[in-house]
């Protein structure tokens, strides 16, 4: 299976909030995460973030999916690159305040750097959290 292959399988294991369980196969130990958006910017290991993922799903979203607009790998530095959309309604308790009905079409790029056996050991989301907490009501 080529690197972006399982880059895709991680992505899709992700953004469909599988959790550590579901994604741990194509992360190498180890692996950091990063990011600049404040409610994921404490988080250090990309496990930690797939588990943020889960819980963040499962609870307070309703109607959840993604669209993936573009991806790509770069060989010459092993990173694959998803671009894509989150969608998801407040419809289910947690989060800020009680559920407002409101949903958010959240854009955002995973940046994937692969080891040589093809897992992920880094990656970085770009993600406007303050723009699609707004969108929900929980500004």
């Amino acid at each position: 299976m080529s690197k972006l292959e399982n880059a895709r399988k991680f992505f899709d294991a992700c953004e469909s909030g599988k959790g550590r369980s579901g994604c741990a196969e194509y992360v190498a130990d180890g692996a950091t995460f990063h990011a600049q958006a404040g409610a994921v910017a404490d988080i250090e290991l990309l496990l930690d973030y797939t588990d943020w993922m889960e819980g963040g799903i499962a609870g307070p979203f309703t109607d959840t999916h993604y669209d993936i607009h573009a991806s790509a790998f770069d060989d010459k530095n092993s990173t694959a690159l998803f671009f894509g959309t989150f969608h998801a309604t407040h419809g289910g308790e947690g989060g800020p305040v009680p559920p407002t009905g409101k949903s958010t079409a959240s854009e955002f790029v995973y940046a994937m750097k692969m080891n040589d056996e093809g897992k992920i050991e880094k990656m970085t989301k770009i993600w406007n959290d303050g723009h699609a907490f707004a969108e929900m009501g929980w500004g």
